[in-house]
């Protein structure tokens, strides 16, 4: 990104929170909805890329104001802010890395174990919010999944040559999958979700 974006994003915060002037600013990973900011490595400001991730963000915010209070793990508290044409948001940034699969093979097993441990209630915790609660909030149901002509016709064209192959046994193990017995359900691949 441009030093004249970044500086964009900058003079926004400080119109904002002037106090942040003597501030490092550094863009953060891309992410999919939102351009986001961190400042002094403390504080996220996230920046909608459009109109559907305004929306998006703004329930986020629900969302996680509904959730936080009722987990145990970490939330970030996100504040809705509006400069002029600009809605973006601001939270405290969490402490810790990603976890790789590299860095989670050299952790030791009683280290893993607290992690499953602290993951699988942070699930267990997620799993016992009430759903009228949350759909107040903004939760709504997941789009249908790409049917595996569309992922062959999409997804599979994009890869590198060399993964195209793994792609295309991934989609047919898929389709030769029985129903499944639960229903519909949602995809969390990473415990993370979209930027």
């Amino acid at each position: 990104m441009t030093t004249e974006k970044i500086d964009q994003f900058r003079d926004i915060i400080l119109s904002e929170y002037p106090d942040l002037a003597a501030s490092t600013f550094e863009l953060a990973p891309v992410g999919w909805d939102s351009i986001a900011v961190d400042v002094d490595d403390r504080l996220i400001f996230k920046f909608p890329r459009n109109e559907v991730a305004q929306k998006a963000l703004v329930r986020e915010a629900a969302l996680l104001a509904v959730v936080r209070p009722r987990v145990s793990m970490a939330v970030p508290e996100l504040r809705i802010l509006q400069r002029g044409r600009h809605l973006f948001s601001l939270h405290e940034k969490l402490k810790g890395e990603h976890l790789l699969a590299a860095e989670y093979d050299r952790l030791p097993e009683h280290v893993r174990r607290r992690l499953g441990d602290a993951l699988g209630q942070f699930y267990t915790e997620l799993h016992r919010l009430d759903k009228e609660q949350m759909a107040d909030a903004g939760a709504a149901t997941i789009g249908a999944w790409q049917s595996p002509s569309a992922l062959r016709g999409k997804a599979v064209p994009a890869l590198p040559v060399e993964l195209r192959g793994v792609a295309e046994d991934i989609i047919a193990g898929f389709e030769q999958l029985p129903p499944d017995t639960h229903g519909q359900t949602y995809g969390f691949f990473d415990g993370y979700g979209w930027n």
